[in-house]
């Protein structure tokens, strides 16, 4: 028999679990099965939580400094890195069973993904966006004359998506180096790290305990949703493109509204990347931007477009690339694939070899079997940026001129997000300003595509600007003020 283990997800100061109903989530993997018990608040309950942490991140997160609240998130980050400590080790037991993904890939994602929260990241971090982040702690002067002050949300919703372990992180922080009391939904996908985070936190700063809460509801919510985006100010939400347009039209005009929907990305090798030295590398970091969460970040490849004149050819490249990642699935296992994801990944082979027997001229071919766990298609024809199946599933298509890249993703460009590049210094500056003007925000090395920089404009927008008002002291409001001071005459 199948032993159980379950846990209660989410955060909710002020509230005992025996106030709460509890809506259990179910998730096995191999020999082990997990119940997760979620939240569900009526109305009544989210509007007192709501009233909680605005109350409790007024007495204690803005009081706090930012270079304070870097060191509380930096001793956060000290713990989740530690291999023995025991909130650690609740994430690499029970992410790998609540995503799927292979074990040794979440532990080595998630190792990736904290480094970039430290507190030298994190000054970074702020500094991107503002100049002088002192002006999160009070009004600093300005070049223009006077002085500004940044305020964050009086309450920020979180609403987060499941398909990548962690993803709640990244707001997490945005909101707490913002001063903003945040509340979060859950994914139902992944439900555990958010609350832990949260737990973690006040574990580390007990301040900060009831200035964060973490809640979840069945589907687009009722009665309790729509109480918490009526109080909210701001909503930064992740997911599909349908769910965030619904999301859109609950929300009050007044509210500001940050979405994070579908995005797709590609990447873009030149010829002079393709030496017989060369070439193997690049495949092997390519098939690490494939293989990471099996294509589920809105920053993974779909499309790796392969300059023709190499001594590597485009097609030679392509068998690289298979057999790397035919090597990273010995190493770390694609998750299983539910019927309608396998669906998905056999259409899409299909596809690949339609238009391979129906070509006038040969060069379109699927490499590999078709029940191998990773996809690669090649085409010697210049093909549009199109999403793969995902699941490992990669297209890799020869043009002429890397110029060329630039007209096959222009249909895409709502979509378009990160584009990894392998080219020399000059290619590189120029085909990056003809892929920002198609509409790319992040151009990264190939095998960063799913690895982010801290402070990275995510979408081409600012992660901290976008979540906070300015507040001006005018040049003509310091002069007049001067004849009424005590000094003056």
């Amino acid at each position: 028999m199948t032993p159980i283990e379950r846990i209660k997800a989410g955060w909710l100061p002020g509230l005992r679990d025996d106030e709460v109903q509890w809506q259990v989530l179910v998730f096995e993997r191999d020999a082990q099965r997990l119940e997760v018990s979620v939240p569900m608040l009526t109305a009544q309950q989210m509007l007192a939580l709501a009233d909680r942490v605005r109350d409790a991140a007024a007495r204690h997160l803005r009081s706090m400094t930012v270079a304070e609240i870097i060191d509380v998130i930096d001793r956060a980050m000290a713990r989740l890195l530690d291999g023995n400590d025991p909130m650690r080790q609740q994430a690499d037991t029970w992410l790998p069973v609540v995503s799927g993904y292979d074990a040794d890939m979440v532990r080595l994602g998630l190792t990736g993904f904290f480094k970039t929260f430290r507190a030298l990241q994190l000054r970074r971090f702020v500094v991107e966006d503002f100049a002088n982040p002192a002006v999160l702690d009070g009004f600093q002067p300005v070049a223009k004359g006077g002085a500004a002050r940044a305020f964050g949300p009086d309450l920020l919703v979180h609403s987060w998506a499941g398909n990548v372990p962690a993803l709640s992180l990244w707001s997490m922080i945005c909101g707490l180096l913002v001063k903003a009391p945040g509340i979060g939904k859950l994914a139902s996908a992944e439900p555990l790290f958010a609350g832990w985070f949260a737990r973690l936190l006040a574990d580390v700063h007990p301040p900060l305990a009831d200035c964060l809460a973490v809640v979840w509801w069945r589907g687009a919510g009722g009665e309790d949703a729509d109480a918490l985006y009526a109080r909210a100010d701001t909503v930064l939400a992740y997911g599909g493109n349908a769910t965030l347009d619904a999301l859109r039209r609950r929300l009050p005009v007044t509210t500001r509204f940050l979405p994070h929907g579908h995005k797709l990305g590609f990447g873009v090798i030149a010829a002079s990347a393709l030496d017989t030295l060369k070439a193997p590398s690049i495949a092997r970091l390519a098939a690490w931007d494939v293989m990471r969460y099996d294509q589920q970040g809105c920053y993974s490849p779909h499309v790796f477009y392969v300059e023709r004149g190499a001594p590597v050819s485009a097609r030679a490249f392509a068998d690289y690339l298979a057999a790397e990642l035919a090597n990273l699935q010995r190493r770390f296992a694609r998750r299983s694939l539910d019927l309608e994801e396998g669906a998905a990944v056999a259409k899409w082979q299909q596809g690949i070899e339609w238009r391979a027997m129906s070509a006038a001229e040969g060069g379109d071919l699927l490499i590999g079997p078709n029940d191998a766990p990773w996809s690669v298609a090649f085409s010697e024809t210049l093909q549009p940026l199109m999403p793969t199946a995902s699941q490992r599933s990669i297209a890799v298509v020869t043009v002429e001129r890397l110029e060329e890249v630039v007209s096959a993703v222009a249909g895409q460009r709502d979509f378009l997000q990160t584009a990894g590049v392998a080219a020399g210094p000059e290619d590189l500056y120029r085909l990056a300003d003809l892929l920002g003007a198609a509409g790319v925000t992040r151009i990264s090395a190939i095998g960063s595509m799913s690895m982010p920089e801290p402070g990275w404009h995510h979408d081409g927008r600012f992660n901290l600007l976008d979540l906070v008002r300015i507040t001006e002291i005018e040049q003509s409001a310091e002069l007049a003020a001067q004849p009424f001071a005590r000094y003056a005459d």
